[in-house]
Protein backbone atom coordinates (compact mmCIF):
# COMPACT_ATOMS: atom_id res chain seq x y z
CA UNK A 1 0.00 0.00 0.00
CA UNK A 2 1.29 3.41 -0.94
CA UNK A 3 2.12 5.98 1.71
CA UNK A 4 0.62 8.77 -0.40
CA UNK A 5 -1.54 11.12 1.56
CA UNK A 6 -2.73 13.18 -1.36
CA UNK A 7 -5.03 10.65 -2.99
CA UNK A 8 -7.97 12.73 -4.14
CA UNK A 9 -11.41 11.62 -5.09
CA UNK A 10 -12.61 12.69 -8.52
CA UNK A 11 -13.82 16.28 -8.53
CA UNK A 12 -17.33 15.08 -9.43
CA UNK A 13 -17.55 12.86 -6.33
CA UNK A 14 -20.87 14.15 -4.98
CA UNK A 15 -21.61 11.68 -2.26
CA UNK A 16 -21.32 11.67 1.47
CA UNK A 17 -19.09 9.11 3.14
CA UNK A 18 -20.59 7.17 6.03
CA UNK A 19 -18.49 4.99 8.32
CA UNK A 20 -20.11 2.05 10.08
CA UNK A 21 -18.75 -0.62 12.38
CA UNK A 22 -18.68 -1.73 15.99
CA UNK A 23 -17.45 0.48 18.81
CA UNK A 24 -13.69 0.77 18.71
CA UNK A 25 -13.39 0.08 14.98
CA UNK A 26 -11.90 3.55 14.36
CA UNK A 27 -14.86 5.33 12.79
CA UNK A 28 -14.25 8.65 14.55
CA UNK A 29 -10.46 8.68 14.14
CA UNK A 30 -10.54 7.62 10.50
CA UNK A 31 -13.53 9.86 9.79
CA UNK A 32 -11.80 12.96 11.14
CA UNK A 33 -8.67 12.32 9.10
CA UNK A 34 -10.60 11.42 5.95
CA UNK A 35 -12.72 14.58 6.21
CA UNK A 36 -9.61 16.71 6.69
CA UNK A 37 -7.87 15.17 3.68
CA UNK A 38 -10.96 15.55 1.49
CA UNK A 39 -11.76 19.04 2.79
CA UNK A 40 -15.19 17.98 4.02
CA UNK A 41 -17.10 18.55 7.21
CA UNK A 42 -16.89 15.74 9.75
CA UNK A 43 -19.72 14.65 12.02
CA UNK A 44 -19.80 12.02 14.73
CA UNK A 45 -23.37 10.87 15.40
CA UNK A 46 -22.72 10.15 19.08
CA UNK A 47 -21.09 13.55 19.61
CA UNK A 48 -24.06 15.22 17.89
CA UNK A 49 -26.46 13.40 20.24
CA UNK A 50 -24.40 14.49 23.26
CA UNK A 51 -24.31 18.08 22.01
CA UNK A 52 -28.08 18.15 21.43
CA UNK A 53 -28.94 16.62 24.82
CA UNK A 54 -26.18 18.16 26.91
CA UNK A 55 -25.34 14.80 28.49
CA UNK A 56 -23.05 11.86 27.77
CA UNK A 57 -24.33 8.72 26.02
CA UNK A 58 -24.21 6.58 29.23
CA UNK A 59 -26.58 9.03 30.93
CA UNK A 60 -29.05 8.71 28.04
CA UNK A 61 -28.84 4.92 28.34
CA UNK A 62 -29.42 5.15 32.11
CA UNK A 63 -32.46 7.40 31.75
CA UNK A 64 -34.05 6.29 28.48
CA UNK A 65 -32.56 2.84 27.94
CA UNK A 66 -31.09 1.64 24.67
CA UNK A 67 -34.42 1.99 22.86
CA UNK A 68 -34.69 5.68 23.80
CA UNK A 69 -31.14 6.27 22.68
CA UNK A 70 -31.82 4.53 19.33
CA UNK A 71 -34.78 6.86 18.66
CA UNK A 72 -32.51 9.88 19.21
CA UNK A 73 -29.78 8.30 17.07
CA UNK A 74 -32.15 7.67 14.17
CA UNK A 75 -33.33 11.30 14.19
CA UNK A 76 -29.76 12.66 14.28
CA UNK A 77 -28.69 10.41 11.41
CA UNK A 78 -31.76 11.42 9.40
CA UNK A 79 -30.71 15.06 9.78
CA UNK A 80 -27.03 14.42 9.00
CA UNK A 81 -27.60 12.22 5.95
CA UNK A 82 -29.56 15.08 4.37
CA UNK A 83 -26.35 17.16 4.29
CA UNK A 84 -23.94 17.08 1.35
CA UNK A 85 -20.23 16.40 1.09
CA UNK A 86 -19.75 15.19 4.64
CA UNK A 87 -17.97 12.36 6.38
CA UNK A 88 -20.10 10.80 9.13
CA UNK A 89 -19.03 8.35 11.82
CA UNK A 90 -22.18 6.53 12.90
CA UNK A 91 -22.69 4.89 16.26
CA UNK A 92 -22.06 1.15 16.36
CA UNK A 93 -25.74 0.28 16.66
CA UNK A 94 -27.08 2.78 14.14
CA UNK A 95 -27.49 0.07 11.51
CA UNK A 96 -30.03 -1.75 13.69
CA UNK A 97 -32.64 0.64 12.28
CA UNK A 98 -33.88 -0.37 8.81
CA UNK A 99 -34.72 3.31 8.15
CA UNK A 100 -31.16 4.35 9.00
CA UNK A 101 -29.67 1.63 6.80
CA UNK A 102 -31.84 2.83 3.90
CA UNK A 103 -30.81 6.48 4.44
CA UNK A 104 -27.13 5.58 4.54
CA UNK A 105 -27.37 3.61 1.28
CA UNK A 106 -29.43 6.33 -0.41
CA UNK A 107 -27.34 9.34 0.57
CA UNK A 108 -23.72 8.25 0.23
CA UNK A 109 -21.01 5.67 0.17
CA UNK A 110 -20.96 3.38 3.19
CA UNK A 111 -17.68 1.99 4.48
CA UNK A 112 -17.69 -0.81 7.03
CA UNK A 113 -14.61 -0.66 9.25
CA UNK A 114 -14.40 -4.30 10.28
CA UNK A 115 -12.38 -5.54 13.24
CA UNK A 116 -12.33 -8.74 15.27
CA UNK A 117 -14.05 -8.73 18.67
CA UNK A 118 -10.64 -9.33 20.25
CA UNK A 119 -9.16 -6.23 18.57
CA UNK A 120 -12.21 -4.19 19.59
CA UNK A 121 -11.92 -5.38 23.19
CA UNK A 122 -8.25 -4.32 23.31
CA UNK A 123 -9.19 -0.88 21.97
CA UNK A 124 -12.19 -0.30 24.25
CA UNK A 125 -11.41 -2.18 27.48
CA UNK A 126 -10.62 0.95 29.49
CA UNK A 127 -13.31 3.17 27.98
CA UNK A 128 -16.14 3.77 30.47
CA UNK A 129 -18.17 5.75 27.91
CA UNK A 130 -19.46 2.56 26.25
CA UNK A 131 -22.68 1.53 28.03
CA UNK A 132 -23.07 -1.80 26.26
CA UNK A 133 -19.64 -2.90 27.54
CA UNK A 134 -20.37 -2.21 31.21
CA UNK A 135 -20.85 -5.90 31.87
CA UNK A 136 -18.95 -8.69 33.64
CA UNK A 137 -17.60 -10.00 30.31
CA UNK A 138 -17.13 -7.23 27.73
CA UNK A 139 -15.34 -9.53 25.26
CA UNK A 140 -18.33 -11.91 25.23
CA UNK A 141 -20.61 -8.89 24.66
CA UNK A 142 -18.45 -7.76 21.73
CA UNK A 143 -18.61 -11.26 20.23
CA UNK A 144 -22.39 -11.20 20.60
CA UNK A 145 -22.67 -7.74 19.02
CA UNK A 146 -20.32 -8.76 16.19
CA UNK A 147 -22.39 -11.86 15.42
CA UNK A 148 -25.59 -9.80 15.43
CA UNK A 149 -24.37 -6.75 13.52
CA UNK A 150 -21.69 -7.97 11.08
CA UNK A 151 -24.29 -9.14 8.52
CA UNK A 152 -26.06 -5.75 8.74
CA UNK A 153 -22.81 -3.79 8.32
CA UNK A 154 -21.78 -5.99 5.39
CA UNK A 155 -25.18 -5.65 3.73
CA UNK A 156 -25.24 -1.84 3.87
CA UNK A 157 -21.56 -1.35 2.93
CA UNK A 158 -20.19 -0.30 -0.43
CA UNK A 159 -16.72 -1.14 0.90
CA UNK A 160 -15.59 -3.44 3.72
CA UNK A 161 -12.17 -2.57 5.12
CA UNK A 162 -10.45 -4.71 7.74
CA UNK A 163 -8.82 -2.38 10.22
CA UNK A 164 -6.34 -4.83 11.74
CA UNK A 165 -3.29 -3.17 13.27
CA UNK A 166 -2.94 -0.43 10.65
CA UNK A 167 -2.30 3.12 11.73
CA UNK A 168 -5.12 5.61 11.25
CA UNK A 169 -3.08 7.33 8.54
CA UNK A 170 -2.46 4.15 6.55
CA UNK A 171 -6.06 3.06 6.93
CA UNK A 172 -7.31 6.45 5.75
CA UNK A 173 -5.01 6.40 2.72
CA UNK A 174 -6.21 2.92 1.86
CA UNK A 175 -9.85 4.01 2.08
CA UNK A 176 -9.16 7.03 -0.15
CA UNK A 177 -7.64 4.73 -2.75
CA UNK A 178 -10.59 2.34 -2.58
CA UNK A 179 -13.11 5.18 -2.88
CA UNK A 180 -11.24 6.65 -5.80
CA UNK A 181 -11.26 3.26 -7.53
CA UNK A 182 -14.98 2.88 -6.86
CA UNK A 183 -15.77 6.28 -8.31
CA UNK A 184 -13.56 5.80 -11.35
CA UNK A 185 -15.22 2.47 -12.03
CA UNK A 186 -11.84 0.75 -11.84
CA UNK A 187 -13.33 -2.32 -10.25
CA UNK A 188 -9.85 -3.34 -9.15
CA UNK A 189 -9.77 -2.34 -5.49
CA UNK A 190 -6.49 -3.14 -3.84
CA UNK A 191 -7.63 -4.92 -0.71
Amino acid sequence: MSEQHSTQLPAAFPQNIFLVGLMGAGKTSVGRMLAKRLNRDFYDADAEIERATGVKIPVIFDIEGESGFRVREEKVIERLTALRDIVLATGGGAILSPATRARLKEHGRVIYLRATPEDLWRRTRRDRNRPLLQTANPLAKLKELHAQRDPLYSDVADLVVDTGAQSVGNLTTHIQQLLSGLEQGAGQNQD
